[in-house]
């Protein structure tokens, strides 16, 4: 028996890095595991390669009407949402006094408004079954900045803020709701920023405590922690999964 055995467990952004591996993870521990993506042939990927217990879904998070429809689906097909983990994110790496007013528009509607979106619409679903977990991936760059993420910088910390808040609201319903923090890990994101330049790697390398990036499984890890009952007596906490890159 794993620790999310038959948990119906929302994963949005799933259709590759981070999300995959936060699926994998869950689906290994037993949980019925909603594979959500923007791109649904990725979603419906994770999902054929994880077999029996995931259910692809195509998502936009940053339209509403796109998460009502994918909620109503698994509400009717299972009466329940027990775990809600909020992974969906993009950016790019760009000096803020280079950016322009659409790009923010994006980046905040990606990494935040859809953590509104969803917990919009899910919350309630938990509320009346008396219980439930959220995880939100927040990001180091919303802890400690981030050059040429600004953007990305402030809606994370955003994430870090409202999850708080919520934790409050919702703690006497029984819903926990946390935030995990990676660092430096080695995703296709992550490359896309910069990351595939050597360099730049091993530099980061070089200041991470354990001398390697995180893999998307190290990130997972404290997700399904915090999806557990195990972690049923923490709310409002942002960990960092940093190699000890930032400690705090």
């Amino acid at each position: 028996m794993g620790r999310l055995t038959d948990k119906v467990t929302v994963v949005t952004g799933a259709g590759a890095g981070i999300g995959r591996a936060i699926a994998t993870t869950c689906h290994a521990e037993g949980a019925i595991v909603i594979v959500t993506d923007l791109d649904g042939a990725a979603a419906a990927d994770t999902a054929t390669q994880l077999g029996d217990r995931a259910i692809p879904y195509a998502v936009d998070v940053t339209d509403r009407t796109s998460v009502q429809a994918m909620v109503s689906g698994v509400v009717t097909a299972y009466g329940r949402i027990d775990v809600l983990v909020n992974n969906a994110g993009w950016d790019l790496a760009i000096p803020f006094v280079q950016s322009e007013p659409d790009f923010w528009a994006k980046v905040i509607a990606v990494n935040y408004v859809g953590v509104l979106h969803t917990c919009r619409e899910i919350l309630p679903v938990m509320i009346e079954a008396g219980g439930g977990h959220v995880v939100n991936l927040g990001s180091d760059a919303g802890r400690v900045g981030s050059s040429g993420e600004a953007v990305y910088s402030g809606a994370k910390g955003a994430i870090i803020a409202f999850s708080k808040a919520i934790a409050r609201e919702v703690a006497r319903h029984g819903i926990n709701v946390n935030v995990v923090c990676p660092g430096p890990t080695d995703t296709a994101l992550f490359n896309s920023l910069g990351g595939d330049n050597p360099k730049l790697r091993e530099g980061l390398a070089r200041a991470i405590p354990f001398r390697r990036l995180a893999t998307p499984a190290d990130i997972a890890a404290a997700v399904a922690f915090f999806a557990s009952d195990e972690a049923s007596y923490l709310t409002g906490q942002t960990l960092s999964v940093s190699g000890g890159l930032t400690m705090s």
